[in-house]
Formats: C-alpha cells, sequence, structure tokens
C-alpha cells in the first residue's frame, strides 16, 4: 500500500466502535479483502477499561470520551446535558456499563413494519447467536461460541433476593434470563463480561484479527470529510499527527461512527438538510433532510433511598479492601472488581394495555455520591439503594446538526428533553412506582427513608420541576441516520453509492433496552450485506 494519496484499501472503515469493530473484524475474514480501519482515539490498553468495577471512574472522569454535550435543553431547565460517547478502540463498548441486552422481539418488528425489510427479530436473531458466547452455551436465543464473552451476573447478595421476592410478592415476574424469557419483569441482565475482564467489541472482534495483514487499524486518525467521484464515494479524507490524509475505497466506505458522528461526517461531506449545508458554505452532494433529524436516547431521572442495615457493596469501598480486590483480581479475574454492582433491572409499563414495556428501572446498591473511605482517613458515605429510572420509548425527538464547517468542531446536539408531554407523564408515574415498591416487604426491611428528590416531592408540579432539573440520557443515542429516511434496508446511504452507515443510528426506532449488543449485532448483518454485494 502506498502513503498519502495513493493508499487504497477495498472498504474504509470510519470508527472502531461496537459496529465497526465488528465490521472490520469480519470483513478481513476473508483474505482477498483489504480494510482500513480508522479511529480518532488510542488504544484500549487500560486496566481501567478491562477491570468491570472501574465503571464509574470512567464515566466520572470522562475517560476516553469526546467529552459532547447538548446545547442547553429548552424543556429541561436550559441545562447543558453530558452526551458521552467512546473516543477509542471499542469505542462505548470499551467504556459502558457493560450490560448485555437486545431490547424486545417486538422491537425489531416494528422496524420491518416501518419499512426495514430483512430487519424483524427472526431476521436479526442469528446475528445476536453469531456474535455471542454466553455462558449458557449455546441455546435457541444464545450463542455459545461467538467472539464476545457474556458472563453471568452475581446472584448471591441478600439485596437482589429482597427485591426479587418483593416483585413477586406485588405482582410482577421474577425471570431467569431477559432475552430468552422477554424484558419483562425484573432479573439481573447478563453482562459483557470474560474471564473477569471487560468483553469489548475491540477485544472479542479486533484484537484476534490484528495480525491479519489484510486489516489495517489506524488509531489517532479523525476523519474530516468522504471523497467522491461523482455521485459514488471513494474514500476518506482524515488527520493524523497534525498531518492530512487521503485514502481511497476500491469498493465501499463504511461509516460506524454513531448517533452523533456518522450525521455529522455525512454533512460536513455535503449530504445532509440542503438549506443547512448551504448556510455553512458545504457544496451539496446529496440533498437529504433526514440525516441527523430523529434523535433519540432514554430519559432517565435517579431517586435514593436510605439503608436500614449496612450493604456489602459499602463495606467494599473501604480503601484497603478496593486495593486487595484489585490485586486479586488482576491475578485472578476474580472478586468484587471481575463484576458490576448492581442489584436488579426491572422492565413495566406506564398503562397496562400496552404491548411492550416501556420503563426500567436499574437498581443499584450504592448511592450516587459513593467513594473510597477508610477509619482516620475519611468515613464513608451513608449506604443507599439508587433506582436510575428509565423510559424506555421516549416520545420527544431530537437532532444533530452542524455547528460549523470545521470538522473538528463538535456537532450540535439538541435532545429535547421532555419535549413531549409523554415523557414527563411517564417520568411522574415511574417515580410513584418506584415508590410504592420500595415500601413493600420484604424490601421495606433494608431500605427506608427516600433521601432523592425526597418524600416532599409528590404534586404533580414538584415532580414536573425535579424531572426537569434533573433529567439526562442513558447515553444510547440512536435513530440519527435511520432506515428509510436516510439508508435503505441494506444500509446504503441514498443519493449516492458506495457509501454505507452501520451503527446505532440506523435504527428508525429505539429498542426498548440497552444498545451496545444492538450496534454489535448491526455490524454482524452489515457484513453479511457487503458481501452480498460482492
Amino acid at each position: 500500500m502506498m502513503r498519502a494519496g495513493g493508499e487504497v484499501h477495498d472498504y474504509v472503515v470510519v470508527g472502531a466502535g461496537s459496529a465497526g469493530s465488528v465490521v472490520a473484524s469480519r470483513l478481513t475474514e476473508d483474505p482477498d479483502r483489504s480494510v482500513l480501519l480508522i479511529e480518532a482515539g488510542g488504544t484500549d490498553r487500560s486496566l481501567y477499561m478491562a477491570m468491570p468495577l472501574a465503571y464509574r471512574l470512567l464515566r466520572t472522569k470522562g475517560l476516553f470520551d469526546w467529552g459532547y454535550e447538548s446545547a442547553p435543553e429548552p424543556f429541561a431547565d436550559n441545562r447543558v446535558v453530558a452526551a458521552p460517547r467512546g473516543r477509542v478502540l471499542g469505542g462505548c463498548s470499551s467504556v459502558n456499563g457493560l450490560m448485555y441486552s437486545r431490547g424486545h422481539p417486538g422491537d425489531y418488528d416494528q422496524w420491518a413494519q416501518m419499512g426495514a425489510s430483512g430487519w424483524s427479530f427472526d431476521d436479526v436473531l442469528p446475528y445476536f447467536r453469531k456474535s455471542e458466547r454466553n455462558w449458557r452455551g449455546e441455546t435457541e436465543r444464545h450463542g455459545g461460541s461467538g467472539p464476545l464473552g457474556v458472563a453471568r451476573a452475581d446472584l448471591s447478595d441478600p439485596l437482589t433476593a429482597a427485591l426479587h421476592a418483593t416483585a413477586r410478592r406485588t405482582g410482577h415476574r421474577v425471570v431467569e434470563d431477559f432475552e430468552a424469557d422477554g424484558p419483562d419483569g425484573f432479573a439481573l441482565p447478563d453482562l459483557t463480561i470474560d474471564r473477569g475482564r471487560r468483553a469489548s467489541a475491540a477485544g472479542a472482534f479486533l484484537h484476534p484479527a490484528r495480525r491479519r495483514p489484510n486489516l489495517t487499524i489506524r488509531t489517532g486518525a479523525q476523519a474530516m470529510r468522504i471523497l467522491f467521484k461523482g455521485v459514488r464515494a471513494v474514500g476518506i479524507e482524515y488527520r493524523r499527527g497534525g498531518r492530512v490524509h487521503t485514502v481511497r475505497a476500491a469498493r465501499e466506505v463504511i461509516l460506524c461512527g454513531g448517533a452523533f458522528a456518522s450525521p455529522h461526517l455525512l454533512m460536513l461531506s455535503g449530504i445532509g438538510p440542503a438549506d443547512e449545508l448551504r448556510r455553512h458554505g458545504i457544496a451539496v452532494q446529496a440533498d437529504l433532510p433526514g440525516v441527523g433529524r430523529n434523535l433519540q436516547d432514554h430519559v432517565v431521572t435517579p431517586m435514593m433511598f436510605a439503608a436500614r442495615r449496612p450493604f456489602a457493596f459499602g463495606r467494599h469501598l473501604r480503601a484497603d479492601r478496593i486495593a486487595l480486590a484489585a490485586l486479586t483480581w488482576l491475578l485472578t479475574g476474580r472478586g468484587p472488581a471481575a463484576t458490576l454492582p448492581l442489584t436488579s433491572i426491572a422492565y413495566h409499563r406506564s398503562r397496562p394495555d400496552l404491548e411492550r414495556p416501556d420503563l426500567e428501572n436499574i437498581f443499584l446498591p450504592t448511592g450516587m455520591t459513593a467513594r473510597l473511605w477508610f477509619p482516620g482517613w475519611r468515613p464513608p458515605v451513608p449506604d443507599m439503594l439508587t433506582s436510575i429510572n428509565v423510559v424506555l420509548r421516549p416520545s420527544s425527538r431530537g437532532f444533530v446538526a452542524l455547528a460549523s464547517a470545521d470538522p473538528f468542531a463538535p456537532p450540535r446536539i439538541q435532545y429535547n428533553l421532555l419535549a413531549d408531554a409523554q415523557d414527563m407523564e411517564r417520568l411522574k408515574y415511574i417515580a410513584a412506582w418506584t415508590r410504592d415498591l420500595m415500601r413493600a416487604a420484604p424490601i421495606s426491611d433494608f431500605v427506608g427513608e427516600e433521601v432523592f428528590p425526597g418524600p416532599g416531592i409528590t404534586d404533580d408540579e414538584a415532580l414536573a420541576a425535579y424531572a426537569r432539573r434533573t433529567v439526562a440520557t442513558a447515553h444510547h443515542p440512536a435513530g440519527t441516520c435511520a432506515i428509510g429516511p436516510v439508508v435503505d434496508p441494506a444500509l446504503r446511504v441514498h443519493g449516492v453509492e458506495g457509501l454505507r452507515v452501520a451503527d446505532a443510528s440506523v435504527m428508525p426506532v429505539l429498542v426498548g433496552g440497552h444498545t451496545n449488543a444492538v450496534a454489535i449485532m448491526i455490524g454482524e448483518k452489515a457484513v453479511d450485506l457487503l458481501k452480498a454485494a460482492g
């Protein structure tokens, strides 16, 4: 391969996240196909990423992140809301909360009904199974030999047993496996952990493929624009090490940057709403008004309840115990550092007539302000049970737009959180639902007073004010290059040739679950679509 403008590969993949890692790895299983994978971030060789327990540190410190924020949110007290995205090999799969979740089977059937032919649940299930190496082994719903390690969560915490017993007493299902039994009720989800270490898309797919001579991985390389010859995408211009480079794609360019970066790069390259492109002085390659529109993310607010008795996780946070746990994990891959502090997840409905759950509670055995402690140094923060209250099927829609024609300026992100009144009503409902659950036995033996937002926040006006000042997202952005308005069911961008998008941005509607496994599935299916094209 020649350097500078003479470098040519069959495929150029932009973004080494959950989908891009899969696309690059799977394409190069064929030795006759060459791939260049470019990633703006660096390598994923960090113990913080490898250790499951360190997830919260990654998030709170913004490590390996783009540092994006929304514009002031007009329906949420004009607050600026964090919009984190992984900037590293593996993308968000290297820094996320490690939960393996596919959403509801009906989500994919809805995609197909909306025109995404070939994307029904029966169509996509083989790709979920292909990617997965589940601890249960091969089953009708799970894969047993795929690259992605999926581990069982720790069920030993008495807090989990108490919460599940409460769920049964209050008429809710408690299931063994959300993916086989349906995401409806209470359970501990499976986790993307392999032998005690984070199972990221980079670790599962890219690293085993790195020695293939037909795969080139280039980190620290930020895409600037797509290159065209007529209507055909023929390459990428990118910056690396202070220099601008070009690379040619003999077959296709595949964007895997995610729901923010993929529409941003399309618009920088002249594909998007024509009027907006012209305002920024960008020549229009294809007038596609849907690019950047339809932004969806799960809406969240937190609640916290004081512990009536000490929780096991709080004891683990003593500094010397954490140090021992980290050493044990480093040597054996076991112990408290090898898993995630998680009590349970609940999927449920705001109305009994709904076909699929539209709400989720993520229960954690720790408060949002928990920290390391040690006698004589600083006291522990009181134990709390946290509920992250999630609207799974938000009605509000936002957008991603250009802030300028500068490819290194962040995009403008507008979630429009709570723009649709239905989302506010769902948050009010889930707050009342969570309070009722915490008052029921036997979980009421473990938790007592509501610490946040507090027992005084009860009437509609107070609950609405609380939602506006605390609402955020679950960091699951999707929909901004949706199948239909932007790409066809084969993920080809309308109006041009040789260009596809394969990441969470192609979802017509956000799934009722977490998005990492879904993005990996999209990458798996994209490879078959590319192979079918020859």
